[in-house]
């Protein structure tokens, strides 16, 4: 059967859902209506307040913003003791280093399971630091003298950022 748009419909689609603008259907959660450019500003609002209140030092880390911060949370969960090292909170964000040698070379690559949410925010922090952190650009110039290349470079600092985050997603009781 060839492919067609219809076919991935299960029934028609109604006329008033078709015909409604989007800005109309932007309504925030408190009911009321705002602009197409205006949502995400009124997210922000939401997320951050959220983010402070369970974990504020993770806030205080350079790079580190409500959404990516927000990301982190979710990524550890409801119960974030379940993560009993940060061994296997790089391995849940997927930033354990995974032999991948061969017979001449020695490296390493990054584990592709794991979470990519929270792996991309991890991606979030490294390149912001990469860009603006004096420390992490001395590392990034002493790496790329040593022979690494910029994506080994970058899977080495989300090891290291997936260490120091670790501590922080705990709720401070």
């Amino acid at each position: 059967m060839p492919w067609s748009p219809a076919w991935r419909h299960c029934g028609p689609v109604p006329a008033a859902r078709s015909a409604t603008p989007p800005a109309s259907r932007c309504a925030s959660w408190d009911g009321a209506q705002c602009s197409p450019g205006g949502q995400p500003g009124r997210l922000d609002e939401l997320i951050a307040p959220i983010v402070s209140e369970h974990a504020p030092s993770l806030l205080a880390l350079y790079g580190i913003g409500p959404h990516t911060a927000a990301l982190l949370l979710i990524a550890a969960g409801d119960h974030p003791e379940r993560l009993r090292s940060e061994a296997t909170w790089a391995h849940l964000c997927a930033a354990a280093p995974i032999p991948a040698s061969s017979g001449k070379v020695t490296r390493h690559r990054l584990n592709p399971g794991g979470d990519r949410q929270a792996n991309h925010a991890l991606w979030r922090i490294v390149i912001t630091r990469m860009s603006s952190h004096p420390p992490t650009r001395v590392y990034v110039e002493r790496r790329s003298k040593e022979g690494l290349s910029k994506k080994e470079i970058i899977r080495c600092l989300k090891r290291y950022v997936a260490r120091e985050v670790y501590p922080h997603l705990r709720r401070a009781d």
